[in-house]
């Protein structure tokens, strides 16, 4: 059995293992993640101002689409990488130390840095343009934020699981993760729409991360259906079959 001090002293390895594989040899990665939900924000800026789109009062279009944009690019890349752990990653797993939780462990934290970063970037970027927001709750915003990459490494950890038996769900997660996107309330607050559709579209944990990072950003946003404990009983489902799947796979790649 390993001890706790065991296994964090192996993700921390592998944790900069990853950031130098990642960005160590390549300068563009670090551009790269901050260019890439720049190129969304910019998009979406656009389409807003040309077919008339408005954001609540008060709001700036960027900072709405960032507290969007963000969250759902947090989860989105910590699942998809997550998943691919074991795969990118097998000769480490002939290391005894080395267990396939471990590396999506890694893979979880340096995206959830990469992401934090990434959005104080953005948003001190709109700060320097608009002046400096008004933010209403920095804990509630960092809670979206912490259930977004929690939300995403639990279900990136059941799937890594999932493909060690079977390779079709590297083909479903992309639908899976397009399914999620435009149901997840990026582009318009949860409230202005009819309670049918509110009620479908709030099934959808990403909705309530999302709305979250909101109400916690802008003073007065209204997100009184937002459950982080809804959000958190998916993270715990997730992390149950996933961890259970973590064993046996294990087991399964010792045995192979």
């Amino acid at each position: 059995m390993r001890g706790t001090l065991t296994q964090l002293q192996v993700v921390h390895a592998l944790l900069l293992r990853e950031t130098k594989t990642r960005f160590g040899t390549n300068q563009l990665g670090y551009v790269w993640a901050f260019v890439e939900p720049l190129l969304w924000i910019g998009m979406f800026a656009v389409f807003y101002g040309l077919f008339g789109r408005l954001t609540p009062p008060g709001m700036s279009v960027v900072a709405f689409l960032a507290t969007g944009i963000v969250p759902f690019s947090l989860f989105r890349d910590t699942a998809q990488r997550c998943m691919a752990a074991i795969e990118a990653n097998k000769g480490l797993l002939f290391y005894p130390q080395v267990r396939p939780l471990d590396l999506v462990i890694a893979r979880a934290v340096l995206e959830a840095a990469t992401h934090l970063i990434v959005m104080m970037l953005l948003m001190g970027g709109v700060a320097l343009w608009e002046g400096p927001p008004p933010i209403d709750s920095w804990l509630e915003t960092l809670a979206g934020l912490g259930l977004a990459s929690a939300l995403g490494g639990s279900l990136g950890l059941l799937c890594c699981g999932l493909s060690v038996y079977s390779q079709t769900v590297d083909r479903l997660f992309p639908s899976l993760v397009r399914v999620m996107f435009w149901g997840s309330a990026l582009f318009h607050p949860v409230e202005s729409l009819p309670k049918a559709a509110r009620d479908v579209l709030l099934l959808n944990p990403i909705a309530h991360v999302i709305e979250m990072t909101r109400d916690g950003w802008f003073p007065g946003y209204d997100a009184r259906h937002v459950d982080g404990w809804y959000v958190s009983a998916w993270i715990l489902v997730f992390l149950f079959f996933g961890l259970a799947l973590e064993r046996t796979a294990r087991r399964r790649l010792e045995i192979s």
